[in-house]
């Protein structure tokens, strides 16, 4: 992916990202129809399975897990791999997403469904769950362009979307918002560092295939 691709999509998703939340926040002064709709949809089907699994991805993509704990993970992953410089350009977006995550949430000051599962932090729009989900899987795609990772980068945003929905703490915009930002960030800061991490990634491995 060019340069100049990567900066232009990653700039127009933080665009849309923010634009949603405007227009949500001060066009409406209920949730916009899809929400309502989404949320009493997924609300009705419930099942115990679908609970259990939704709880687990609240502890996973939140609080010091999220903050913490997979980051490190993944920035300890790339370093085992030998791919310092993508361990950098891993931990600047997962603290630059989370900065935008909260710049936004701070900006609009959007309620949270009132029959929330969960107890969450202020600021339903954008969600930080899926926001911090595609930065991981747009990272990882970046790192490693592989369908694989694509493919899974994409069930685990869905999954993520879903789950927060599920729990009622969070409309189904705030998700895409989140998405939005969280892989915006990314493929922003791809374009700027992604060709240092790809020439290293060479020097290292010249059988290493890059992005662009």
């Amino acid at each position: 992916m060019r340069r100049r691709t990567l900066l232009w999509t990653g700039t127009g998703m933080l665009v849309a990202a923010t634009l949603l939340g405007a227009a949500i926040v001060f066009g409406y002064t209920e949730p916009p129809g899809f929400d309502t709709w989404w949320n009493e949809t997924i609300s009705a089907s419930r099942a115990d399975w679908m609970l259990s699994f939704a709880l687990l991805l609240d502890h996973i993509g939140g609080g010091w897990i999220a903050i913490l704990l997979v980051p490190l993970l993944v920035i300890v992953a790339l370093l085992i791999a030998r791919r310092w410089q993508a361990a950098v350009f891993a931990a600047v977006a997962f603290l630059v997403s989370a900065g935008a995550v909260q710049l936004l949430k701070h900006l609009f000051g959007r309620a949270r469904p009132e029959d929330m599962i969960v107890a969450s932090d202020f600021g339903s729009f954008p969600s930080g769950h899926a926001a911090n989900a595609a930065t991981i899987a747009m990272v990882l795609w970046l790192v490693f362009p592989r369908v694989w990772t694509a493919i899974l980068g994409i069930a685990w945003v869905v999954a993520m979307a879903v789950s927060r929905t599920l729990l009622s703490v969070h409309w189904a915009t705030d998700t895409l918002g989140g998405a939005l930002v969280g892989a915006g960030v990314v493929l922003v800061l791809g374009a700027w560092l992604l060709p240092w991490v790809q020439a290293a990634s060479r020097r290292d491995d010249p059988a290493l295939t890059p992005v662009g």
